[in-house]
Order: structure tokens, then sequence, then C-alpha cells
């Protein structure tokens, strides 16, 4: 078992910098080329770019300056073998950290809701989608879900929750244990991205279902099994449809890297057991879901998997109808 490294001055020898630097390499480059993809299909399109790929390059934005901000830290960390309370004078550096470790992964969280929402909305209210989810409007969620992340991560910094250093003493986050018999602000921290989560998964949920019936009744108004075929090419190469499978990957991702935080959170502030290997295993999973979510992106806008999963819509499809 790992020892503490709440107060501890030098990294623990159970540290290494090399994994830190594949996962700051892995991501950096994913989120290049998944930057590099999104202006390639703004140039190609003949249409003006859809709300939808403007949240993409918004959620691939921040991830990649989440990693620019939080990396550099670990870098100088393990290169003068100090922690990070050590290496920033009454906690300052490892303060940082955390913030920026909650607010990052909160902001990206907000803006795959929004992502789930705007398909949602498309698909089941086209109507008030058209009138009302403008691009001007789709603009205005990247500064209130920044503003409102930057309140709501700074409040152990004013008082309402405290920060901890966590093994190898690279890492500082919410400190996840009940304090004073009072829970913690981490208990905040994992409802709210729960109710994220949850959200995302009922929206994603009723899109599918209302795909589902269009489809059906698109091959119920069909009078020739051609007319069916060409449907079922349209259905299969629909945007919606697009949008949704990339959706369903990212949230995936995201719930297994999220679900193990929520749940050290919920164990810290009613069961505490100070078992701070697994808190740093729940963190590691947190932070890699901004490495793995670009390259999601990347995979999916390839063209084997684009024809991988038109093929499986269409044979899943026809298993429905028959």
């Amino acid at each position: 078992m790992m020892a503490s490294c709440e107060n501890s001055s030098t990294v623990h020898k159970d540290g290494s910098v090399m994994s830190s630097t594949l996962l700051f390499t892995t991501g950096l480059i994913g989120n290049t080329i998944a930057l590099v993809i999104l202006g390639k299909h703004k140039r190609d399109s003949r249409r003006r770019v859809s709300a939808f790929y403007i949240l993409v390059t918004g959620l691939v934005l921040t991830d990649l300056f989440g990693k620019c901000l939080i990396s550099p830290v670990v870098f100088v960390s393990y290169a003068s073998n100090l922690t990070l309370k050590a290496l920033g004078a009454n906690n300052h550096l490892c303060d940082y950290f955390s913030f920026s470790m909650s607010f990052f992964g909160l902001a990206s969280m907000f803006i795959l809701f929004a992502m789930a929402l705007e398909c949602w909305l498309s698909i089941s209210h086209p109507f008030f989608y058209q009138e009302h989810f403008t691009k001007r409007r789709v603009i205005v969620i990247f500064p209130v879900v920044y503003i409102f992340c930057l309140l709501f991560c700074s409040m152990p910094l004013m008082g309402l929750g405290s920060n901890k250093q966590y093994c190898p003493g690279t890492w500082c986050f919410i400190n996840m244990t009940m304090v004073e018999q009072t829970p913690s602000f981490s208990v905040l921290y994992a409802t709210l991205m729960a109710i994220l989560i949850a959200s995302v998964l009922l929206c994603n949920s009723s899109v599918a279902i209302n795909l589902t019936k269009m489809y059906r009744k698109q091959r119920q108004r069909s009078n020739s099994s051609l007319s069916v075929r060409d449907g079922t090419r349209r259905f299969a190469h629909s945007e919606e449809v697009d949008h949704l499978i990339l959706l369903v990957l990212m949230s995936a991702i995201f719930l297994i890297c999220s679900l193990p935080l929520t749940i050290r959170a919920y164990i810290g502030a009613f069961a505490p057991d100070n078992r701070d290997e697994e808190d740093l295993i729940a963190l590691k999973f947190a932070s890699v879901n901004s490495i793995v979510d670009p390259w999601v992106f990347i995979i999916f806008r390839t063209s084997v998997f684009r024809k991988l999963a038109s093929k499986c819509c269409k044979d899943s499809s026809s298993t429905l109808h028959l």
C-alpha cells in the first residue's frame, strides 16, 4: 500500500515521469489532430458549420487547454523531485492544480451535456430547435459554462472545502474525506457530475428511441423494396445518426472515467476508508478522459469506422423491423 503523501515534500519513489509524459503527449497529439480534422470539415463544408461541430470544437479546445495548463506542473515537480506543496508556498500551487483539474473536468462534462441536448432538440423538437438554437446562442454557451465552473470550482479556495495532495506528490485535488463530521465539497462536485452524466444518458436514450421510431415510420410509408433500400441508406448516413454514435462513444468514455471519482467522493464523505491509492486511481481515470475523447472523435471520422458504423445501423435496423 502506498503511504499517504498529503504532507510530503519529495516525490514518492513509486512515481513515474514516463507515464505522465506518455499521457501528455498522447493528449496533445490527439487534440491537435482533432482540431485539424474539424478545421478541414469547416473548409470542406458547403453549408454553414452545424451547432454540434461548434460544440465539439469547444470540447477539444477545452481538453487541450486543460492539458497544457496542468501537465507542465507535473513535469516541474518530477524534475525538481519536490511535491506541489513543496514547490508552491502556502499551498498555492496545490490549489492551482486542484482547481484546474476540477474546472476542466466539469467544463468538459457541461459541453458534452450541451452536445447531447443539441442532438435531442434537433430530433425531438425540430421547430423549437430551428427557432432558438442559433449559432450565436451556441457560442454563448461557452462563456456561461466557464463562468459557472469558475465560480463553483473556486468554492474550496473560499473556505467551503479543501484540497489535498495525493501520491506521488505530483497531484492535488479536492479533499474527498469528510471534515468535522460534515460532508465535504467533493460530494457537491460528484453530485453535479452525476446529474450531468444522467442527463447526457437520458438525452442520448431519447434520441435513439426517436430515431428508431422515425425509421419505422419511414419503412411503413415505403411502397416498394427499392424505396425501402433508399430509406435505409438515407437513415444510415443521416447527420443525426452520426452525431448520436459520436455522443454515445464519448458519453460511455466519460461515464467510465468519471464514475470511479464519483464513487470515491461519496465513500470519502459518508464511509471514509482513507485509501489514498484508490483515490489516486479514480483521479487518473478522470484525467484520462481528456486524452481519450479526441482519439474517439478521430477514429469516428475515419472512413473505415463510418462504413462499419453504417453497416451496423443497417443490420440493427433490419433486425428491429423483423
